[in-house]
């Protein structure tokens, strides 16, 4: 079964902050938002592998979803 995520993207001095909506501590850093964008990928498939590691139940998601930013 397929899950997912929110990701939330706030521009910050150095680039971009990337962080899921249901799972805040799967959060990053990137100089664009694509290297954001990536590194929030990997971020989230760590966290799922080290939480099956460790018999943690895998909050509701699975698949990355995004909210992108938009300047108004």
């Amino acid at each position: 079964m397929l899950k997912s995520y929110t990701a939330k993207y706030t521009k910050i001095s150095s680039g971009y902050m990337g962080q899921l909506v249901e799972w805040p501590e799967v959060i990053t850093e990137g100089k664009t938002l694509e290297e954001c964008r990536e590194m929030l990928k990997d971020a989230l498939h760590e966290m799922v592998l080290a939480y099956q590691q460790q018999g943690k139940e895998v909050p509701v998601g699975g698949c990355l979803l995004e909210q992108l930013p938009v300047e108004l």
